[in-house]
C-alpha cells in the first residue's frame, strides 16, 4: 500500500494560506535487539519530532508513521513484548488505560463516526513490527475508502503527521 501524502490538501479545504509542508523525521538509530519502537521511545528526540503522543509510566502513545486514516496512533508497553500475557499486570492495566485516553483524544480531536481498536499479534495476524506488541487506534468514516485505496492501492492523507500530531497531543485527556 502506497501513501500520497498531501498535507496541504486540509489546510487548503479549510480557507488557510498554504505555503507547503515538509513532514522530515529525524533518522532513528536501531541499535542491537532494540525494537523500532525501543529506539523510538529513547531517542532523545523531542515528543513532537519522535511522534510520541504520551508517555505513562509503563506505556506510551505515538502516531503511527505510516497511518491508514489522519490520527491513526499506536499505543504500546515500553518493554518489547510480543504477545499480551506476557505483560505484567501493570502494564497491562495501563495499556488499556492509555488505550481509552487515545479514543477520547481521537474523538475530540476528529469527531469520527467510529473508531477501529486492534491488535494484529504475530506476523501471521498482519503484525508489521512483531517483535513489539501495540494497540492501533484509528478514526473512521462513512465511506472513507476511496478508488484511490481500491483501484491503485493508495490512500491520499490529507493532514501531515506533524499537523496530525498537534492536533492529537492538543486533545489528550490529562487524566
Amino acid at each position: 500500500m502506497e501513501h500520497l501524502w498531501a498535507g496541504w490538501r486540509s489546510a487548503y479545504v479549510q480557507g488557510a494560506d498554504v505555503q507547503g509542508g515538509d513532514d522530515e523525521r529525524p533518522a532513528i538509530d536501531v541499535a542491537g535487539d532494540q525494537t523500532v519502537f525501543e529506539a523510538i521511545l529513547h531517542s532523545g528526540y523531542p515528543d513532537s519530532d519522535a511522534l510520541i503522543l504520551w508517555r505513562g509510566e509503563r506505556v506510551f502513545a505515538m502516531l503511527n508513521a505510516f497511518p491508514y486514516t489522519s490520527g491513526h496512533l499506536m499505543v504500546l508497553p515500553m518493554r518489547a513484548v510480543q504477545q499480551l500475557i506476557e505483560l505484567d499486570d501493570a502494564e497491562h492495566a495501563e495499556l488499556w488505560h492509555g488505550v481509552r485516553l487515545a479514543t477520547q483524544a481521537v474523538e475530540a480531536a476528529y469527531a469520527p463516526q467510529g473508531i477501529n481498536v486492534g491488535a494484529n499479534l504475530g506476523r501471521g495476524a498482519g503484525a508489521g513490527i512483531p517483535d513489539h506488541l501495540h494497540v492501533h487506534v484509528l478514526p473512521r468514516w462513512d465511506g472513507d475508502t476511496n478508488f484511490m485505496t481500491a483501484i491503485a492501492n493508495t490512500r491520499v492523507m490529507p493532514e501531515s503527521l506533524t499537523a496530525t500530531w498537534e492536533r492529537l497531543h492538543a486533545a489528550w485527556p490529562s487524566a
